[in-house]
């Protein structure tokens, strides 16, 4: 038996902790003094206080709040690919690659939270209550437990299984730690991911868990297995099934993410807000991290304004060969997805106020200037600040659509990964959701193809860098295309080692359980 982290973190005073300060919103924002850990597992008020302290974890997870090393750990899979540029605080393939704050944080919490869904589903089973309310609990908690082993086998590779959760009378156990055979991860995986989706429903409440992302990581899980068949029914079943539904394309991104196309966001809300760890969450900084700060060029044309992303960081964005790929006279994700080129000098005390400032005119400082990311713009960010409370897109239809097209492929249905490719591209060219105009379909279906769309479609979204993994292309990709430096001076290739395609297991995790081997090349 694989019992994970019972020496590594007793972690019933933060379950408690996190847990007091969680149920906020979701007791219609009774004040709770003291929950205690029986009154969680013995209860059905208990375990849905449990469940909804799983959402603000893996809130804290996959969208931290601030400047921290969670920030750090996301910032990597989603810039440091083929269509990423950074300059500052994380760089990702730098001198410090090991001893990176992303390697530790991914791992531990990970297995903390599935030390906590592990209690639920356990303790669930002696719960009095009605049963489909049980099973929906249950499922809430094992779609999140095969989320995040999907996850961390799709990180380290050489990962440990668990389904026993930690107590004060095994925490201290002797515990031989070693490798999961794959075959055993995604055994679990795909068994957690079929409960979920027979016990969860397609419309699910804004910001839970619903069958669609069910079925949608049963999809993925599929594909890392090379189960196209399976792959390709998940993905059809979504398409068909579900009720979600593409939209125009300036809505995708916009203010009022619950439209049909999102399948989850983690939601934040100010009111309740203060720190990740309450019902709130805090604000993000996605939304500066890859936004240039066009307020500091040297000539004054601009000062600070939210409509060009307000306060702004600049440590990561999208780099020259991701701009390359897009049709710029046609396609208009070129103008929806990212801020423009060219502004208007909006600063009243300049020369040039209300003037065009073309990009030669700018500062040769990434920091200052250079194309940034407008999927995290934020119309209600408030001034001098980084902190954004919008809710946070994660796992959206059009990922769907293009990861179904893969599977298709693979199977040989080439006139349905047409299909479903061309559905993207149509609202690409046009704005409309689901257009009829064919003018710029694919013709033929290519590998190539696919992977170009992907990233016109998904860049920045935490979804790449997995992708390339998957397809054994990462280390290749990444050095043809990522750059590292501050201005087009010192703008240079960092390459990515051969090894790196599995992240470094935490050095402090490995000399506590002792007999786990750390990943080669580290």
């Amino acid at each position: 038996m694989n019992k994970i982290n019972k020496n590594l973190s007793f972690i019933f005073i933060f379950l408690v902790a996190v847990f007091t300060v969680s149920c906020e919103k979701f007791l219609e924002e009774e004040i709770v003094d003291q929950i205690t850990v029986d009154y969680i597992y013995t209860s059905p008020e208990g375990l849905e206080v449990g469940v909804n302290a799983l959402y603000s974890l893996m809130r804290s997870y996959n969208a931290p709040s601030g400047a921290e090393s969670r920030l750090k750990s996301n910032i990597f899979f989603m810039a440091g690919t083929d269509l990423g540029q950074t300059r500052t605080w994380h760089r990702p393939y730098g001198p410090n690659h090991t001893a990176s704050a992303f390697v530790s944080n991914k791992w531990v919490d990970g297995y903390e939270i599935i030390d906590r869904c592990n209690a639920i589903i356990t303790n669930a089973r002696n719960v009095e209550m009605i049963e489909a309310d049980k099973n929906r609990v249950v499922a809430e908690a094992k779609i999140i437990r095969g989320e995040l082993y999907l996850d961390l086998y799709r990180m380290y590779e050489n990962i440990l299984l668990d389904t026993i959760a930690t107590t004060p009378e095994n925490a201290n156990d002797s515990i031989i730690y070693k490798p999961a055979k794959k075959e055993d991860i995604f055994k679990l995986i795909d068994e957690d991911l079929d409960f979920a989706i027979n016990n969860l429903e397609y419309g699910a409440e804004y910001g839970r868990y619903s069958k669609s992302v069910a079925r949608h990581l049963k999809g993925k899980s599929a594909m890392w297995q090379e189960n196209w068949d399976e792959a390709a029914k998940q993905f059809d079943k979504i398409i068909d099934e579900s009720g979600h539904r593409l939209v125009n394309l300036s809505d995708v991104f916009g203010q009022n993410l619950d439209h049909s196309e999102t399948m989850f966001v983690y939601t934040r809300d100010e009111l309740l807000g203060g720190g990740d760890h309450l019902a709130g969450g805090a604000g993000s900084w996605f939304g500066s991290v890859f936004t240039n700060r066009l307020y500091e060029d040297s000539h004054g044309y601009f000062i600070n304004k939210v409509e060009h992303g307000g306060q702004a960081l600049a440590w990561s964005v999208p780099n020259a060969y991701l701009k390359s790929l897009y049709d710029k006279e046609n396609d208009k994700r070129y103008t929806t997805y990212y801020y423009p080129e060219t502004y208007i000098a909006n600063n009243p005390n300049s020369d040039r106020f209300g003037e065009e400032i073309m990009p030669e005119e700018f500062d040769d400082n990434f920091r200052r200037y250079h194309f940034s990311l407008k999927k995290f713009y934020d119309e209600e960010k408030g001034a001098m600040t980084n902190d954004s409370w919008k809710d946070h897109m994660y796992y959206r239809f059009a990922e769907t659509y293009l990861l179904g097209s893969e599977a298709h492929w693979r199977l040989g249905n080439n006139d349905k990964a047409l299909e479903y490719i061309n559905i993207i591209r149509r609202r690409a060219y046009t704005g409309v959701a689901y257009s009829a105009d064919d003018t710029y379909d694919f013709k033929e279906y290519s590998l190539d193809n696919y992977l170009d769309e992907s990233a016109r479609e998904l860049a920045f979204e935490k979804n790449r860098w997995f992708l390339l993994k998957r397809l054994g292309l990462l280390v290749e990709r990444q050095n043809l295309h990522y750059r590292y430096g501050s201005n087009s001076s010192n703008l240079v290739p960092e390459p990515m080692a051969p090894h790196m395609v599995n992240c470094p297991i935490p050095q402090s995790q490995i000399d506590l359980m002792g007999t786990f081997p750390q990943n080669e090349g580290y």
